[in-house]
């Protein structure tokens, strides 16, 4: 992209505008004044400076909902190397951050964005967002422990809401629950199964607030509609 186009389009000044500003000498490319109009940048490469700060496009929003594998971060970046949810997203232009995080070992539904304010509603306390889980567990729950799950389970950090609980039968000593809450301690669903003395095998995040996995296989994507970002807007607590 020439230099000027990439400056008009970053908001500074009309293409024509620019291009005084260029032979000024009034603009770096990765720390080298350029004053030749023409100038080919990379927009997502180059270092681009105008008056002392650093020009980017604008994004447009975007909000992907990711079938996050377990043996991964729910990070930008992992100080030990190890794999991040952003590696599966190398094709994704925008510089979208997850909602929230799910644990190393724990699969499921992930949301990304790189809208602030969807992510600080849907992170924040009060939306109460629905987040419903397939535990794996060894063992069958007996009725009081699904009544202690269901009335809230004291934690080292205080007691839970009450969760949603629901039981599928044995096979081979392990049976499947999947439980509904919507705090986002960390590893709370973990937590709360193991207080009331049960293993968990297998996690996986199956829902969120309306969205499901359906149609994705572990490390796939897809970008939400502008219905289902609607209705992340109107699910949560605080905007009823």
């Amino acid at each position: 992209m020439r230099l000027q186009k990439f400056m008009a389009l970053c908001g500074v000044a009309s293409r024509r505008k620019c291009e005084e500003l260029i032979q000024a000498g009034l603009v770096s490319v990765n720390g080298k004044p350029v004053t030749v109009l023409g100038t080919q940048v990379d927009e997502r490469n180059d270092v681009v400076e105008y008056s002392g700060r650093i020009l980017s496009l604008p994004e447009e929003r975007r909000t992907i909902l990711f079938y996050k594998p377990a043996c991964c971060v729910c990070t930008v970046s992992d100080p030990e190397g190890r794999q991040t949810v952003m590696d599966y997203l190398k094709d994704v232009p925008e510089r979208v951050y997850p909602v929230g995080r799910l644990d190393y070992m724990t699969e499921g539904l992930l949301l990304l964005t790189n809208d602030g304010d969807l992510a600080r509603f849907l992170m924040h306390p009060s939306s109460e967002c629905d987040k419903t889980y397939r535990a794996d567990i060894r063992g069958q729950l007996t009725e009081n422990e699904i009544e202690t799950l269901r009335n809230g389970v004291l934690l080292s950090d205080g007691p839970t809401s009450p969760a949603g609980v629901e039981t599928g039968p044995v096979v081979n000593g392990i049976q499947t629950v999947c439980l509904t809450i919507h705090e986002g301690r960390n590893r709370q669903i973990r937590r709360m199964l193991e207080a009331v003395g049960r293993e968990v095998i297998y996690l996986c995040r199956i829902g969120y607030s309306g969205l499901s996995l359906e149609g994705l296989h572990p490390g796939q994507y897809r970008d939400l509609t502008q219905n289902e970002i609607d209705m992340l807007k109107t699910t949560g607590k605080s905007s009823k």
